[in-house]
């Protein structure tokens, strides 16, 4: 599947906010320096689609893009944010939690996390709680492009895997990414084609 077509649909500070869409959805979110904006622009080869700043937490509200006229790309607040108040805080965690669990056409939370940083506690408790809560999500790790020694790569994600079974039985399903030589674009593109056809095909038997 190649995204020919992109295009913004509108943000959202609530979940009651936004569009009615039987459209199947991709959320996605990280701390707010992962460089999820680049990566979506990667993933839709746009290069302003997604908000790119210098200055991380950008992303306030839930944005939702349509992808080739068939699918969502939801582009969610990144958490662990270091310059809002502890209101504001409060305020954009309850719009996550509303909108992760209650959303009806959310098919997947991709989870960013920056490869070249051993695991962050706000990482693990936030993939333990999509987990408690039945939420299907995978994990993406970005900026692979920084690791430029022999095993590197390798060695980070090692590191990460081990400490991931620590408490869960397996690894949920994974990328490599980076947003400047678009590691793992197609890869990641791919994945949401095949859930899209199950989706539909479960769908259709349903009709």
């Amino acid at each position: 599947m190649q995204v020919k077509d992109a295009i913004f649909i509108k943000s959202s500070a609530f979940l009651s906010e936004c569009p009615d869409s039987a459209y199947p959805e991709y959320a996605f979110i990280g701390r707010s320096n992962v460089g999820k904006s680049s990566l979506i622009n990667a993933l839709t080869n746009r290069k302003n689609l997604a908000k790119t700043s210098g200055t991380p937490g950008k992303t306030r509200l839930i944005n939702h893009f349509r992808i080739n006229q068939s699918w969502n790309l939801v582009d969610l607040p990144g958490y662990g944010w270091a310059k809002v108040s502890k209101k504001d805080k409060a305020i954009f965690e309850k719009m996550i939690a509303e909108y992760i669990t209650n959303r009806k056409n959310l098919l997947c939370v991709f989870v960013l996390i920056d490869v070249r940083h051993k695991p962050q506690q706000i990482d693990m408790e936030f993939m333990r709680w999509l987990g408690e809560n039945g939420l299907p999500f995978s994990m993406i790790f970005t900026k692979a492009d920084k690791l430029k020694r022999k095993g590197e790569l390798e060695k980070a994600l090692q590191v990460y895997k081990l400490d991931f079974l620590k408490e869960w039985e397996s690894m949920p399903d994974y990328f490599i990414s980076s947003a400047v030589n678009k590691m793992g674009v197609e890869e990641i593109i791919r994945y949401i084609e095949g859930i899209n056809k199950m989706y539909h095909k479960q769908s259709n038997s349903k009709k």
